[in-house]
């Protein structure tokens, strides 16, 4: 069964229809008696199938999707927190932190691993790799780099190719750059020296991974790191025009989560779609999860390389966050 998205302005509250949104839908009956609304980060290319299964089995009632960067969605729903009954978001540490500020509604006992949920209120329901993604016909006559070092490598070689050619999230702005940034700092010190060498480079700052991957097609960026593997695979008009590599010196690999407001109007259809939204990312990708499933991920490659565990938060602390930023503006922005 299909049902119509509809752009939604006089619905919505006088805050959220003031919200720069990248996107808003309202899918189904707009007078519906029960709606559901979700505050997320994913594009909604990618939700259209889980909530369309999702109401198939709700006949009549009607789901609010609206989309916004990760930083911009912890502002929000920290702000007014009873205006969203669900909460999707792919920065783990924002998602653990609102949990673990009361943000989030205790569950019952939902058929879910102990490393993918946080005390039975946030649940994680995709692994997914933080990529190196390259533009195809750039790349022609020089080697693919596998490795961080030998991204180091063939930009330097290559620096008048690539000079305001390569593209990463500005932390500043996207809450899962910034933990994307803050996860690689941890792991090995070729970040920093990666990030100096595409600052040299005039380095083009995004908000998001859509933003990336249309440019990297588009030619206007030649490379991108850390943009999100899944999204670019997805893009079935960019897969002749994009390398995505995953490194393989460390893997760096985030799981998106979700949790259902405290402060939610409607806390059984909330707590509804979350059971909803495990159980088929438990079937595995199909046509009603295009997203990268948990098992799926596990079967090849293991658990994710950032879990949800309190250390999590370390970087969110705010000396720390204003130490880390400083040292990363005079890596990537540099006077040319």
């Amino acid at each position: 069964m299909r049902y119509f998205a509809i752009l939604i302005f006089s619905v919505l509250p006088l805050f959220a229809a003031a919200q720069d949104w990248e996107d808003q839908r309202v899918f189904g009956v707009e007078s519906a008696p029960q709606t559901l609304r979700i505050l997320s980060s994913t594009d909604t290319s990618f939700f259209i199938p889980i909530i369309e299964s999702f109401m198939a089995q709700r006949p009549g009632i009607s789901v609010e999707y609206l989309v916004t960067g990760t930083a911009d969605l912890d502002d929000l729903f920290r702000q007014s927190p009873d205006q969203f009954d669900v909460v999707i978001s792919s920065a783990m540490d924002l998602q653990l932190k609102l949990t673990n500020d009361g943000f989030a509604q205790r569950l019952g006992e939902l058929e879910h691993p102990d490393w993918a949920q946080w005390r039975s209120s946030l649940f994680a329901f995709t692994i997914e790799p933080a990529a190196i993604v390259v533009n195809t016909a750039a790349f022609r006559g020089l080697s693919i780099p596998a490795t961080r070092q030998e991204l180091i490598e063939v930009l330097r070689a290559n620096a008048e190719l690539f000079d305001g050619k390569v593209g990463t999230y500005d932390v500043r702005l996207s809450g899962l750059g910034y933990l994307f940034a803050t996860q690689d700092a941890r792991a090995s010190e070729t970040f920093w020296r990666l990030m100096e060498v595409i600052g040299s480079l005039d380095a083009q700052l995004y908000c998001c991974s859509g933003e990336m991957i249309d440019d990297l097609a588009e030619g206007r960026i030649l490379v991108a790191y850390n943009v999100l593997g899944s999204y670019a695979l997805a893009r079935a008009d960019t897969q002749d025009a994009l390398t995505v590599i995953l490194p393989s010196d460390f893997p760096t690999t985030m799981m998106r989560s979700a949790f259902v407001s405290k402060s939610a109007s409607d806390p059984i259809l909330a707590e509804s779609f979350v059971s909803h939204l495990i159980g088929l990312q438990a079937e595995g990708s199909s046509k009603d999860f295009p997203l990268p499933s948990l098992d799926a991920f596990q079967a090849t490659s293991g658990r994710a390389s950032i879990s949800l565990e309190p250390a999590l938060m370390t970087y969110l602390d705010q000396l720390k966050q204003q130490i880390f930023i400083r040292e990363w503006e005079s890596a990537i922005i540099q006077e040319q």
